[in-house]
């Protein structure tokens, strides 16, 4: 990996402390959308989700996914 001159480094430096960074709201975003599902599953399984998420280091849809692949399997 190349290094940065100095000059190059100031001018990141420079660039990153003046960036605007303020959110946008997004109706349709991911966490949105993962939050809409969840409201929607009933108390237990939407605590055994987040809780599995929480542990694994994952996104509540991917427990999910996980899930539901796994009674696909199962079924076959």
């Amino acid at each position: 990996m190349a290094r940065m001159t100095e000059e190059e480094a100031y001018a990141l430096d420079e660039k990153i402390t003046n960036a605007d960074i303020t959110l946008k709201s997004c109706e349709n975003g991911v966490f949105t959308r993962q939050r809409d599902l969840i409201d929607a599953l009933d108390r237990a399984s939407s605590d055994y989700i987040m809780v599995r998420a929480s542990a694994t280091g994952k996104m509540p849809m991917q427990v999910l996914s996980e899930v539901v692949h796994e009674k696909i399997a199962a079924s076959m």
